[in-house]
């Protein structure tokens, strides 16, 4: 369904989409805070953390992102990830650090796994897995088409589309406070919706959203365990709320993630837009099943992710917002 504001800018020139790159002085956050373990001792780390959301919870990718940090940590230079799976247990407290605990669960020629225990207060918040396997040739190569949308450089960034929705005078009192809010937050990634949602009338949507997404600020080509961290923490942002499209007249009492799983197909580098392709098959019983595909700009896939999530809702529906 259209949104009432248009999420496609002017087309730029070829020159000006190149210049559109993070800059290499401008070094991302998410390298050198956000991703940026302390070690402690052998296959001990510490991580702090940079931004959280509005719940005042820890930011699931954050603890997904520092947990593969930690274990590719325990791997040689030619492995690299291909799958990781992690169970949420508890909320993560945003006003203590968060312990990494790495177990070196096997060891083989091709394949090798690590267990990590995610602690706060003594007690694990996240249970993680990872495998990590040395490249190997194969023959057998397929993959499905990337959706056809339009390229990045042709629509307009979160923040330009929250300041289309300020700039609409009848914008309830209420929810501009919140927008204003939302603008204010230093989320270290961008987005560009390829068709974002009517924010003010609140109608149902298809179970399905399209963003393109990267790292903000530069990272460059470097080992790819790093933009697998980077692309660990930017797959959670905004993942589950896609189960909630149908239901926008609803209002959410309670969402946290339970599960998240990763597999890593192809090299992609994280500070270059990637689609993000994200789709809810169901949502039943409280729960909600969101599953997504990280596409590179010349059609490859590069990962693919799921996630199942609580979702609860007060019985009141919600009012427009105009």
């Amino acid at each position: 369904m259209a949104s009432s504001i248009q999420a496609e800018a002017e087309p730029q020139t070829a020159l000006e989409a190149e210049s559109t790159l993070p800059s290499p002085d401008l070094r991302s956050v998410l390298v050198t805070s956000v991703l940026n373990l302390e070690p402690l001792d052998t296959d001990l780390f510490r991580g702090t953390h940079h931004w959280f959301p509005a719940s005042q919870r820890l930011f699931g990718g954050q603890i997904v992102g520092q947990a593969l940090v930690a274990a590719a940590k325990s791997v040689g230079e030619d492995f690299q990830a291909h799958s990781l799976h992690c169970y949420f247990v508890r909320a993560g407290d945003p006003k203590i650090p968060v312990l990494y605990q790495v177990d070196r669960t096997r060891n083989g020629n091709s394949f090798s796994v690590r267990s990590v225990k995610a602690i706060q207060n003594g007690q694990p918040i996240l249970i993680f897995q990872a495998s990590f396997q040395k490249s190997q040739a194969s023959p057998l190569n397929h993959q499905f088409p990337m959706p056809s949308v339009p390229p990045p450089e042709q629509l307009l960034t979160r923040e330009q589309l929250i300041e289309k929705y300020l700039r609409d005078t009848n914008l309830v009192e209420e929810y501009r406070r919140g927008l204003t809010r939302m603008l204010a937050q230093e989320v270290p990634i961008e987005i560009k919706p390829v068709n974002p949602p009517d924010m003010f009338h609140r109608e149902p949507q298809d179970p399905k959203q399209l963003f393109w997404v990267r790292a903000r600020g530069y990272i460059g080509p470097c080992d790819m365990k790093l933009h697998c961290c980077v692309a660990a923490y930017i797959s959670d942002y905004s993942f589950l709320r896609t189960a909630l499209l149908p239901h926008l007249k609803y209002s959410i009492s309670f969402m946290a993630s339970l599960d998240h799983s990763m597999w890593f197909h192809a090299p992609f580098r994280s500070d270059d837009w990637m689609l993000y392709e994200c789709e809810s098959p169901w949502a039943g019983d409280c729960r909600g099943l969101v599953c997504g595909h990280l596409w590179r700009k010349d059609g490859v896939l590069a990962v693919s992710c799921a996630q199942e999530g609580v979702l609860r809702v007060k019985e009141k529906q919600l009012e427009s917002k105009i």
